[in-house]
């Protein structure tokens, strides 16, 4: 459903239009159906042309840095705090100055520099079948190395960068040494080697392969509002359950946006971001993608409530690219592979 959709359907309230005539440069990895939508509505209230080149996070952050000060990128929009980090790492990126970004957004998904700024807020939770699983068993992340759940768990590979920041965040909390044990026992507790995306792993709890798995909630989301049977009946087979709620909280990361060093367009860029953390951006990224807002005021999607609450992991995510290395690290030395 487009932001103009959820406006005329009074999901979200309208928007003043005023006039302008700019442009700003938009390069994304994020996938055209969930970005374009609210480009194009942010080009209606504004006035200002969005010109938006999407691929994939590695190949636009070696394509800025290539460019160098010639490059038309005026932000680059990715997934996931450990790609902001990289991208901060190699330079491309500068401060973001705007009272009004720093008053809605959180503190912790800011990075320290204010070089990037989460726009969307994802979980990562344990799912578990409900036939097969009794949720008082769960409790930790850490836990699931305990020798119950042998042969029973299935995740995604080493090489995500989800999970590379998930050891991250294990890592500031608990210390490398004991991240390292806990990354041997979960492989050693692996039903299957890591294969596929988060959706896949949700499958296989479905299917009978394995009884757990880690994955970002959206994934869910996408398989419970699914137009397939197939899809919904992964989901009726499956529950959440929010570990750690009794220490540092479940692991959540980000989708954000990164300022250009060399942006040409640096109002008309801000402009932008301001726009994607008002009440109505938060809230179209809730209902088309199942994300969490940022921001506190905007309205969660039915299918985000139906989730439950949680407590969440008050590490600020800039942390997740300053682990991300030996996270990395971690995992090769337990074989995650």
């Amino acid at each position: 459903m487009r932001l103009t959709q959820l406006i005329a359907a009074g999901l979200v309230g309208a928007i003043a239009m005023p006039s302008l005539a700019a442009e700003v440069n938009v390069y994304s990895a994020r996938q055209d159906a969930l970005i374009a939508p609210l480009l194009e509505q942010f080009e209606e209230t504004t006035g200002v042309k969005v010109n938006l080149i999407t691929g994939k996070a590695e190949e636009l952050l070696t394509r800025i840095k290539a460019e160098g000060a010639a490059t038309p990128a005026d932000l680059l929009i990715t997934v996931d705090a450990g790609n902001l980090h990289r991208a901060k790492e190699a330079g491309v990126l500068q401060p973001i100055e705007s009272a009004l970004i720093e008053s809605r957004v959180p503190e912790k998904l800011i990075d320290p520099g204010k070089e990037w700024v989460g726009l969307t807020l994802r979980a990562r939770p344990i799912f578990y079948a409900k036939d097969r699983v009794d949720p008082s068993n769960l409790s930790t992340y850490e836990a699931l190395t305990d020798a119950q759940w042998k042969g029973r768990i299935c995740i995604r590979s080493s090489s995500n960068i989800y999970n590379q920041s998930m050891v991250a965040s294990m890592i500031e909390a608990n210390g490398e040494g004991a991240t390292e044990n806990w990354a041997r026992g979960m492989v050693a507790n692996f039903a299957r080697k890591p294969t596929g995306g988060d959706t896949d792993q949700l499958r296989a709890v479905a299917a009978g392969q394995c009884d757990v798995a880690i994955a970002n909630t959206y994934y869910y989301g996408r398989l419970l509002e699914s137009k397939k049977p197939e899809d919904r009946a992964v989901t009726e087979a499956l529950r959440v359950f929010w570990p750690n709620q009794d220490d540092r909280g479940v692991h959540v990361n980000i989708s954000g946006a990164g300022y250009v060093k060399h942006a040409k367009n640096p109002k008309e860029a801000i402009q932008l971001l301001e726009f994607m953390v008002s009440d109505e951006a938060q809230a179209y990224y809730a209902e088309i993608n199942h994300e969490y807002p940022v921001v506190d005021s905007a309205r969660l999607s039915q299918t985000i409530e139906s989730l439950g609450t949680y407590k969440a992991d008050e590490l600020n995510l800039g942390v997740l690219g300053t682990n991300n290395t030996r996270a990395v690290k971690v995992m090769d030395r337990a074989d995650w592979q």
